[in-house]
């Protein structure tokens, strides 16, 4: 029963943290969030799903009107950019499907080609000025690889586009916890807006 309690107090200060200085880090949090506590007991440590359930409950209680429209207006433009990009086989990722993200929160794209140049050189063609870097994903349990990420603004909302290989389309890489990443295809996505519900357990589609 108390480590039961110690899971629920780090995964609530973890879910705070996130809504009110802007973490967008499980991870992070969740240290941040132990180390507040003084709870050093590695079975007191909670996933990173009962972070993200506190954190949407957090935003439920404490949250606005407003927050739900500005989440409901990140996934449009999502849905815009998976209809532009649909070459790529892409799939969202992250806070805004979650509907945990906060106003400065980008819009975090999955796309999909063997061929990581092929994205880059879309870009140029469309006229997109994006810059590039590098995120350490953990493609199983035994490796991490840093893959191209390329970063943009539209219409005053950001954009993360992280390149994969094909083979990461139906083997989404993994969470903090070593689980597969939550994401949507632009399907599930229109139909979330549509239904106006919240996510509520696993969405992958292929």
């Amino acid at each position: 029963m108390k480590t039961h309690g110690q899971r629920r107090q780090i995964a609530f200060e973890a879910a705070r943290l996130m809504a009110r200085e802007g973490h967008t880090d499980v991870g992070r949090a969740r240290r941040k969030a132990a180390e507040r506590l003084g709870i050093t007991d590695k079975a007191s440590q909670p996933d990173e799903g009962e972070i993200l359930q506190q954190l949407r409950e957090y935003q439920r209680l404490h949250g606005s009107p407003e927050h739900d429209d500005a989440v409901r207006s990140m996934r449009l433009a999502a849905i815009e950019a998976m209809a532009f990009f649909k070459h790529f086989q892409p799939r969202i990722a992250g806070s805004v499907l979650e509907g945990t993200a906060h106003p400065h929160s980008p819009v975090l794209l999955h796309l999909h080609s063997d061929d990581a140049e092929s994205v880059p050189r879309f870009l140029v063609d469309a006229s997109i000025p994006a810059l590039a870097r590098f995120r350490r994903l953990r493609k199983d349990g035994e490796h991490n690889e840093d893959f191209p990420v390329w970063t943009f603004t539209a219409d005053g909302q950001a954009f993360e586009l992280v390149v994969l290989p094909e083979a990461l389309l139906r083997q989404a890489p993994l969470d903090t916890d070593g689980r597969p990443m939550r994401r949507a295809s632009l399907a599930s996505l229109r139909a979330m807006v549509t239904e106006n519900s919240a996510f509520d357990g696993e969405l992958q589609e292929f």
